[in-house]
């Protein structure tokens, strides 16, 4: 019963002022923005035998979305800092259905990876502005508004890669991403009719252009390490995300149907797992969620090339979806910690760091799937996960 009030409080405090809107419109925009890129892995091998692509060429497919997709945080977060969030989240959206729309319409692999480029570009303008807009709204509850909006992503990631996967079976893997842009242009409406207008005062884009402030903010020890938990924290998550339902398929003999619903299981965990972890961050700190988040996932990646009953996959999907936390506790911290006036700015340059080091990761775990070391790519990944927890052990101390 405690528990029911405190997440009755907690909503009660987010809808306050009229923000519940607010939230709810920056929560949809992101279901779909991540939702939608996750699409990808569950139609890897759909658009592996439409293409004729390998394991590493796939794998490079995976890069290019998340290079591109790392490669707009910066840009984003200077034009946030100038312009305001509202119309950066706005056009996201209608970049991503134009963008979306070319790979829809791609008739060879060339076409795709630029198609695909070109939406991680458009996605990108929302990574930013999202968590500067929420730290703005709600600044004395950011890790439970983050968490909030991040679990509403999960929401999209368990219902899309799914759907998708069954229309892809019995229709098109085309038309499970053509689905999604018409609700790409919904999104740029309820952002349009929601979020506030820029206030009076804005930073003059020459001053974000003068990446010396942001240099010394991000070579400061608590954001550096930060930093470093999210490449270990990226590595690992792209490569999991990336070739989970096909390690399934292709290394374990689960059917597309099931794989492609144990990956969205995955995400339904995180519609919990986020606004728990961002709860925990408010209330604890940093230094135990992320013990336990490290330790937990590390456990399902090791375990995962052992396991061939049905019910351990289920198992160790769970104990994977720990994962999904990770994110939300440490960009809550480093958020709070960056100066006002170049949070958006700052906050781009470390999402470009971690997140491009972190799409390197899919191409590097194709190949050595394509040689023949399925499992021991992911035995390599677990031990990241060890490498986090350490970290967190030794130099986190709240």
């Amino acid at each position: 019963m405690e528990y029911v009030a405190s997440v009755r409080r907690a909503i009660a405090d987010l809808s306050s002022d009229g923000r519940g809107r607010i939230l709810l419109a920056v929560a949809f925009g992101w279901f779909l923005s991540i939702s939608v890129r996750m699409i990808y892995p569950a139609l890897l091998p759909h658009i592996r035998e439409t293409y004729g692509l390998t394991l590493t060429t796939s794998g490079l497919l995976l890069t290019v979305l998340w290079i591109a997709y790392a490669s707009g945080q910066l840009p984003g977060g200077i034009l946030a800092d100038w312009a305001g969030e509202r119309p950066l989240l706005i056009a996201s959206s209608l970049l991503a259905a134009t963008m979306l729309a070319l790979v829809v319409l791609a008739d060879s692999a060339v076409v795709l990876f630029l198609a695909t480029a070109l939406f991680g570009l458009g996605t990108a303008l929302y990574g930013v502005s999202r968590f500067t807009i929420l730290n703005k709204i709600y600044p004395d509850q950011l890790g439970t508004a983050t968490g909030a909006t991040m679990a509403a992503g999960d929401v999209g990631n368990a219902v899309m890669p799914p759907a998708a996967g069954f229309v892809a079976v019995t229709v098109g893997w085309q038309y499970g991403f053509g689905a999604t842009v018409p609700l790409f242009l919904v999104a740029a409406v309820g952002l349009w009719a929601t979020l506030p207008s820029r206030s009076a005062d804005r930073t003059p884009l020459r001053e974000q252009l003068e990446l010396g402030d942001i240099v010394s903010t991000l070579s400061h020890p608590v954001v550096r390490r930060g930093t470093a938990l999210l490449v270990l924290w990226a590595v690992i998550v792209q490569a999991f995300m990336g070739f989970y339902p096909t390690y399934l398929m292709d290394e374990k003999g689960v059917s597309a149907q099931v794989a492609t619903g144990l990956f969205g299981f995955f995400f339904a965990l995180g519609i919990a797992m986020k606004p728990i972890a961002g709860r925990a961050y408010d209330r604890i700190g940093v230094r135990v969620p992320l013990l336990v988040i490290a330790s937990t996932a590390g456990v399902a990646l090791v375990a995962l090339p052992f396991v061939d009953a049905a019910w351990l996959f289920v198992l160790v999907t769970v104990l994977a979806s720990a994962l999904l936390g990770f994110e939300t506790i440490v960009i809550s911290d480093l958020t709070s910690r960056l100066p006002s006036g170049t949070q958006g700015t700052n906050l781009g340059a470390l999402r470009t760091v971690y997140i491009s080091l972190g799409a390197l990761s899919p191409v590097v775990f194709g190949a050595i799937a394509d040689y023949g070391y399925f499992d021991e790519a992911f035995l390599g990944i677990g031990v990241l996960a060890g490498a986090i927890f350490l970290v967190a052990l030794v130099s986190i101390e709240y």
